[in-house]
């Protein structure tokens, strides 16, 4: 492994096959939720697969009970108490997105278990998500009490359609691996013991194929990605703003204390 790969706290990386890098966001203990250091190495490590020569497609997965289950409560504390680190967030959130779309490398995810929040975001924007079929998918960030914006603008409605991704966007409705091939939110729904061996399948197929024809044709598609920058970044930047404010306070405490939300029956929106 080169030393591009070196020094990174919660992501692992191995070579499965020729050309083939597999990436596994690794905190096990506490199902990949992704503190500060997690978050910031998922949104830059793809600059680097990007400039390595020796990687033709990548596999992205979560090791242990679940793909992630999304953002530490020690970041949302922050970002709820901190206009900097808010900015900080914006910035990095937006870079986790553009840096998998503009990745010349074809990526292939493999979701188990829970996907949620920033590991949601790189699992539906790889290139070509799989998910076993008990798989829960779920964006919760109303529930939290902030706009869905670190990735779902960009691309649900795309994907899925405007109709489900407003019912599953605004009511924080999960679906499994399943119910989300058949909405085309994922390109693939396996059986659990499959899930491994076809994204391998599919990595390698990848790695062995014309690579200046796939990374163009990735190019292209992404482009629709692209279009929708401007939607994306405004749900950004209101996700931060909403951090601000009264409703993401009372999500988080009700998480915490395992009780339904009570948020305040009014908006100046």
């Amino acid at each position: 492994m080169s030393h591009g790969y070196d020094g990174y706290k919660w992501l692992k990386f191995d070579r499965p096959g020729d050309g083939v890098l597999r990436i596994t966001l690794d905190r096990p203990e506490r199902l990949n939720a992704l503190d500060h250091d997690g978050h910031r190495e998922l949104a830059y490590i793809w600059n680097v697969v990007h400039q390595d020569d020796a990687v033709r497609a990548v596999i992205l997965r979560g090791a242990g009970r679940a793909f992630s289950a999304g953002g530490d409560f020690s970041v949302v504390e922050d970002l709820i108490a901190d206009h900097e680190a808010r900015v900080r967030m914006f910035k990095e959130a937006r870079d986790l997105v553009y840096n998998i779309i503009n990745c010349s490398k074809p990526i292939v995810s493999a979701i188990h278990g829970a996907a949620v929040g920033a590991g949601l975001v790189a699992a539906l924007l790889a290139d070509i998500p799989v998910a076993t079929k008990g798989a829960k998918i779920v964006d919760g960030h109303t529930k939290l009490g902030v706009a869905a914006g670190d990735h779902a603008a960009i691309i649900w409605p795309l994907l899925c359609g405007m109709a489900k991704a407003k019912y599953h966007l605004m009511l924080c409705e999960p679906m499994t691996g399943e119910m989300a091939e058949q909405m085309g939110l994922v390109a693939l729904a396996v059986e659990d013991d499959e899930l491994e061996t076809k994204t391998l399948e599919i990595a390698d197929k990848l790695a062995g194929g014309a690579q200046s024809a796939i990374r163009f044709t990735k190019y292209a598609l992404n482009n629709w990605l692209r279009m929708a920058g401007p939607s994306f970044d405004a749900s950004l930047a209101l996700e931060m703003l909403g951090f601000s404010g009264a409703e993401a306070k009372e999500g988080l405490a009700a998480y915490q204390e395992k009780r339904p939300a009570e948020f305040p029956p009014h908006s100046a929106f």
